[in-house]
């Protein structure tokens, strides 16, 4: 039998795509109502997350934050047993991750982070991706359970909090790529560009295919061979936030990155690559 806490959009499609296998699922909400929804598939929802743990193998949770984990997991504690593994979806800080797989080690429970790049339709149809981090031994044996659920299941090493900041990586891109499009629309306004002819633009150039060579590139750190001066990267960033602002569509991103330029500007990298401006957080 296999609990789940936080019926969500994601969580419940999740119980509903594991009802389909055949899966005994108990279900836990903090709002009772989204988890006796899920009755209609078989589920059987409770009103107290130990009585929903009690008996269960495996413990999944798909909640909003390292607090609600940890409260959540606390209040649901005296259902688990020596064979209950808790495997935790929800987006997390690696620092909290890392100290509540401590917690629970130390409780002689088995913890396994696996969040994941999936919307509540890959969570139904068993697409998208899966990350997970920790002891490979316990990834091994939930690997099985894991990979029915998604579509490509990951394993990043035996750091428990690898995971979760290989998570936020991609979600900061994410919503980089959001308030970039956002800025990409404001200045299409500006320039009474329709939106057809944007998708049309991002349909014949897509930038995408570059990131992985561009961050080899950027961690080359070559910074003196110039393939566009930052300088007129600079140039090009003024014309983008003048004409937005002319047209009273101002832009939000562009002019955060134009600052950082002038920066770098004024430290003498006129000349070099635009890409200069990451060199102060570049590791290695």
């Amino acid at each position: 039998m296999i609990a789940f806490f936080g019926m969500g959009l994601l969580g419940s499609n999740f119980v509903r795509a594991l009802r389909k296998r055949g899966e005994d699922v108990h279900v836990w909400n903090r709002s009772r109502e989204k988890a006796k929804a899920l009755e209609s598939t078989g589920a059987t929802s409770f009103d107290d997350p130990a009585e929903a743990a009690r008996g269960a193998l495996r413990v999944h949770l798909t909640l909003s934050d390292d607090a609600a984990v940890d409260d959540v997991l606390e209040k649901a504690k005296a259902g688990f047993s020596p064979a209950t593994t808790i495997v935790d979806h929800t987006t997390t800080s690696a620092s909290g991750t890392a100290a509540r797989a401590k917690k629970w080690e130390e409780r002689g429970i088995a913890f396994q982070h696996a969040p994941v790049f999936m919307g509540p339709r890959n969570a139904l149809e068993s697409t998208g991706i899966m990350l997970a981090s920790g002891e490979l031994a316990r990834f091994d044996a939930l690997a099985p359970h894991l990979e029915k659920m998604t579509g490509k299941l990951v394993y990043l090493g035996a750091q428990p909090e690898r995971a979760a900041a290989m998570k936020l990586l991609g979600n900061l891109f994410l919503i980089s790529m959001v308030g970039g499009l956002r800025d990409v629309l404001a200045l299409a306004k500006a320039e009474r560009v329709p939106t057809d002819d944007v998708i049309s633009l991002f349909e014949l150039f897509n930038p995408a295919a570059s990131i992985p060579a561009r961050l080899k590139s950027m961690r080359r750190a070559t910074f003196s061979e110039a393939s566009w001066e930052l300088a007129m990267a600079r140039k090009d960033a003024r014309l983008m936030i003048e004409a937005a602002e002319a047209a009273g569509a101002p832009l939000a991103i562009i002019p955060t990155i134009a600052h950082e330029m002038d920066r770098f500007i004024q430290q003498g990298h006129a000349k070099d690559d635009w890409t200069v401006i990451a060199k102060d957080v570049i590791g290695r």
